[in-house]
């Protein structure tokens, strides 16, 4: 059988495997099991291509595992917390999607997963729905379109391990996506909300209020997050560079000790670990798929598909990162796979590295958020949405991701070529 077609095929029954409920590790694996053994590989040459698979990212996984300090420093300390109500404070009830949209971005972009992002924010734009009568499905999508803004600029899974397979510099790759995620943002909160029926209200009136016992100061929050960008942005500005497996931790550090929330040390760590063991070990399971496509004839195929356009090779990365994604349903599998099977073939096009990287993670933003992936749920139960409803916002969301796919695909062609 064709190898393009037989991992296809293994990926179709990882898939459908997800949908049913099976473990997505599990799923991935039997899935690149299957498409190796359809391929004619043999069983020996099959696993040993998965496990080539695995090795490729496992540079990305152990700098992802160091990452979950600062994202435990964020979360547990209340940083995050604090950082959203001092947002939509000060930005006022007159713009509570701007606030929660920027809220959302802001937070992912300094290292919290999107998923945790929106269940952080999601109490306090209850609230505030409550008290003005917002519609639900709109303030969710601020916070899921703001996430998504966040998350192509973040020092997040997606990013890094994007980087990491294109060779890219980490800090180069999040300023790449700077200005498609400023471009997301306006069209989210000033074109893409308001076009969306209102849907649900929430109850004007509820007695509600936000507790702020025992938060940390606005400047102490953003102490970690800004010690860790400020090292990362060392090889860009210097030339002095500091790897992420160093500067992540170093910026959740001092985020505890500026917090003074020393005594929650081992709760923080405890917490970033089991977020980021998840990712790790789901990124196995994509690794061993990745292996198997990055030994078929996909990339051949798209080639092919794509040899018509002048730029092919620019738009390989984004759409290997929009049918990965759409395939796992979630941003960081996406990324993992599209990198770990194309970078090869798209930098040897010529792409720069970077912009192939961003290219890629932008793309892995249009349909992560399909309902066989956890962050449909996860988003939907946080603002207390009914399924029928949180599947009506998946066309909202997905203009969002792919807002940010064209502007990283333009600002590759003005800025990176």
């Amino acid at each position: 059988m064709n190898s393009a077609v037989a991992a296809l095929i293994g990926l179709a029954l990882a898939i459908v495997l997800i949908i049913k409920k099976v473990s997505p590790v599990y799923a991935l694996i039997l899935g690149a099991l299957t498409g190796g053994l359809a391929s004619g590989a043999g069983l020996q040459g099959t696993v040993s291509t998965m496990i080539d698979g695995v090795k490729d990212i496992t540079p990305a996984i152990i700098r992802i595992i160091a990452a979950g300090v600062l994202t435990g420093m964020l979360v547990k300390t209340g940083a995050a917390q604090r950082i959203s109500l001092s947002i939509i404070r000060g930005l006022g009830p007159k713009n509570v999607y701007l606030a929660l949209a920027l809220s959302a971005l802001i937070l992912t972009s300094t290292g919290v997963f999107i998923d945790v992002a929106v269940i952080t924010i999601a109490p306090i734009a209850i609230i505030t729905g409550n008290r003005l009568g917002l519609s639900r499905a709109k303030l969710l999508l601020a916070m899921i379109g703001g996430g998504k803004c966040g998350n192509i600029i973040s020092p997040n899974p997606n990013t890094i391990i994007a980087a990491e397979n294109y060779g890219a510099s980490l800090s180069e790759v999040m300023a790449a996506g700077l200005l498609p995620a400023v471009i997301g943002l306006i069209v989210t909160v000033f074109v893409i909300i308001p076009l969306m029926p209102e849907g649900e209200k929430l109850v004007t009136g509820t007695d509600s209020s936000e507790n702020e016992e025992g938060l940390p100061g606005l400047a102490a929050s953003l102490a970690g997050p800004l010690a860790a960008i400020a090292l990362l942005a060392l090889r860009p500005i210097c030339g002095f560079a500091v790897d992420p497996l160093v500067a992540l931790p170093a910026g959740g550090m001092v985020g505890i000790l500026c917090t003074g929330a020393w005594r929650k040390t081992g709760e923080c760590l405890q917490y970033g670990l089991s977020k980021m063991s998840g990712i790790a070990v789901l990124l196995v399971g994509t690794g061993t798929v990745a292996g198997i496509i990055k030994a078929s004839a996909i990339k051949d195929v798209l080639i092919s598909l794509l040899s018509g356009w002048e730029s092919g090779a620019v738009l390989m990365a984004p759409l290997s990162g929009t049918l990965m994604c759409a395939a796992s349903a979630s941003t960081t599998a996406g990324a993992t796979i599209a990198s770990a099977s194309f970078a090869q073939t798209i930098i040897a096009a010529g792409v720069s590295a970077v912009w192939a990287a961003a290219m890629t993670n932008a793309g892995s933003t249009v349909l992560d958020h399909l309902p066989h992936g956890s962050f449909f749920h996860a988003t939907g139960g946080s603002v207390g949405m009914e399924m029928k409803d949180r599947l009506k916002l998946i066309p909202y969301e997905s203009l969002v991701g792919l807002t940010l796919t064209i502007c990283s695909v333009a600002a590759c062609f003005l800025f990176g070529r």
